[in-house]
Order: C-alpha cells, then structure tokens, then sequence
C-alpha cells in the first residue's frame, strides 16, 4: 500500500463529531499530523447518524463479532444501530483504499473507531477489549490501525 497520509477520526482534531457533539481534540495526534497529510473521518456520521445523537456500544462481542453477524451496536435508547455503523466503517474503508492511506488513526473506546479497548455494552462506563466496527473492518482488509495512544512512529 503506499503511504498517501492518514485518516483521522474527526474528533480527535477537535471537530464537534462525538455523539454529545462534543470533540477529543488531542495535542499528540496533533503533533503527530504536522508531518503527515491527513484525511478526518466520522464512520458514525458516514452511515448517515446525526450529532448530536444517542451514545451507542456493541453488545455481544466487538467490532468483528459485528461484521461477523453475532454482535449488535445498540443505542442509549435502545435502537440497533448495527447496519448504520457497517456502513459508515464501509464508507471509511472506501475512503482509505480511494487515498492510498498509510492507516488510520483511530479513537480509542469508541463503537465505531476503537482499537484494542471498547465500551462493555452495559453503558455504565466500564471497558473490554476489543475494536470497534470501523477499526475491525479496516484491520481484515490490511489497513494498518492506530489509536491516540499507540501512534504510528
């Protein structure tokens, strides 16, 4: 794959695309992206969820067990929001393969974009591990993932 930059969760550069229309603008990816063209992404957004919208985790396994159909992203409110999150990851991976990209830099914890650690499914704050759908996606089709804490060097 050649190295055409990255793609970024949109949040992490201080863009209002979290579920409370909140960000996690993060100095070090930041830092990281002065050296580095980047591309910011929303999967949420790409599958069509509005912001600001219900918090959402996956319940039943990961961001795999997702794509693999044993799993579900169900919302605050209850709602299964699985196929939404499949197709915002979709549109993500199309972007990366269009871009060339070097990987993704991903935020951690999230549904959609966590790497390695996500939301339990219970919604009382508590973590397991696992990626989130968009994170897994990517990583079956070779993409090389990253979080705001494990960026690439």
């Amino acid at each position: 794959m050649a190295g055409n930059g990255y793609l970024v969760s949109a949040c992490l550069l201080g863009l209002c695309t979290r579920y409370d229309c909140a960000h996690n603008r993060d100095k070090g990816v930041l830092e990281f992206l002065t050296a580095h063209s980047f591309i910011p992404v929303c999967p949420e957004q790409l599958g069509g969820l509005p912001t600001p919208r219900d918090a959402a985790e996956i319940r039943g396994g990961d961001g795999a067990a997702v794509l693999n159909g044993s799993a579900a992203v169900i919302s605050a409110g209850g709602f299964d929001l699985t196929p939404l999150f499949i197709r915002g990851a979709e549109q993500v991976l199309l972007l990366a393969r269009l871009a060339k990209v070097s990987g993704a830099v991903l935020k951690s914890g999230s549904p959609s974009c966590g790497l390695g650690r996500i939301r339990d499914g219970t919604f009382r704050g508590g973590y397991r591990e696992g990626d989130g759908v968009t994170a897994a996606l990517l990583k079956r089709h070779r993409i090389p993932v990253y979080s705001e804490r494990s960026l690439p060097m």
